[in-house]
């Protein structure tokens, strides 16, 4: 794949990435990978911020709407499908772009991950079980027991990441912070990594509007589409895990927007911190002009 290029737009949540993956899309004649692992299933659209019919017209998005909240699905199959497609795609295109703000999906595509073992369902239940028995809390302090590390960089309020890495040490006996390559794999294409950035302020505000938005658009009457499938892993997650304790009668809608957004906002300063991570990230404000020059200067002569 020489003279090929994957061009990663991450950021947090509600920086702007979609609209300006978009804009860079059009402007380099190419198509957009979602690495956002919530846009994937089909059920959750308002609440995950998916781009609309008319962006998806404008551009056409791989990943999107491809699952069912039903369907087991993590990081490493999804290195393994954008590489297959990554494969296809670079017959015909220079550059794909690659936007989310999943940085675990994003480092999956990008350096590899180690082949993650299928789960034994006894495995999986009794950790399932512990976590209806126990709550967060149990599932969290075993966490920081098995694997201090992963402890310090996985979302701390979305149980599906806790019970994913339990998983991976039962079934393994070892580290799910071990488990990610330690040496990245070599990718047969070049691959440009930015970070859109925003002034913590104008990104709060962003934040802020896009959950009234959210509300406006109906994100009350697809929690209530989605409240009997709750306890499924996709619905473990900020802007639904909110208004089902509000259906169940813990607090009032008031209270509910209040904390998705106080939760969004927490969710977005840990997503900071991963991309802080990685030193070859390059940190860019959404300046189209800007970010078209740079692409341009980092695309193979």
């Amino acid at each position: 794949m020489t003279g090929k290029t994957l061009v990663v737009i991450g950021g947090p949540t509600a920086v702007g990435k979609t609209a300006v993956a978009i804009e860079l899309a059009k402007h380099f004649t190419t198509e957009i990978i979602s690495a956002d692992s919530r846009q994937f299933y089909r059920e959750m659209t308002i609440g995950t911020a998916k781009p609309t019919n008319e962006e998806r017209q404008a551009v056409r998005h791989h990943f999107i709407d491809s699952l069912s909240i039903h369907d087991y699905y993590n990081a490493w199959q999804f290195e393994q499908d954008v590489l297959k497609f990554l494969e296809t795609y670079f017959k015909r295109h220079d550059i794909v772009f690659l936007t989310g703000g999943s940085g675990l999906y994003i480092d999956a595509v990008c350096h590899g991950l180690d082949d993650l073992p299928t789960i034994k369902s006894e495995i999986r239940q009794n950790l399932l079980d512990r976590y209806e028995k126990e709550g967060i809390e149990g599932i969290r302090f075993e966490l920081k027991q098995v694997d201090p590390e992963y402890y310090l960089q996985v979302d701390l309020k979305n149980p599906q990441r806790i019970l994913h890495a339990l998983e991976i040490f039962y079934q393994t006996g070892k580290k799910f912070s071990v488990m990610r390559k330690e040496q990245a794999a070599e990718r047969p294409f070049k691959i440009v990594k930015i970070i859109i950035h925003q002034e913590r302020e104008i990104l709060y505000e962003r934040i802020n509007d896009r959950v009234d938005k959210m509300i406006e658009k109906g994100l009350i009457k697809e929690a209530k589409l989605l409240y009997s499938h709750r306890q499924l892993s996709p619905l473990q997650t900020v802007g639904y895990r909110e208004l089902f304790d509000h259906f169940d009668g813990r607090y009032d809608l008031e209270e509910a927007v209040r904390l998705i957004k106080r939760n969004t906002r927490h969710y977005a300063r840990r997503q900071i911190s991963w991309f802080k991570r990685d030193p070859k990230n390059l940190w860019i404000e959404p300046n189209l002009p800007i970010l078209i020059k740079q692409i341009e200067d980092a695309l193979p002569v």
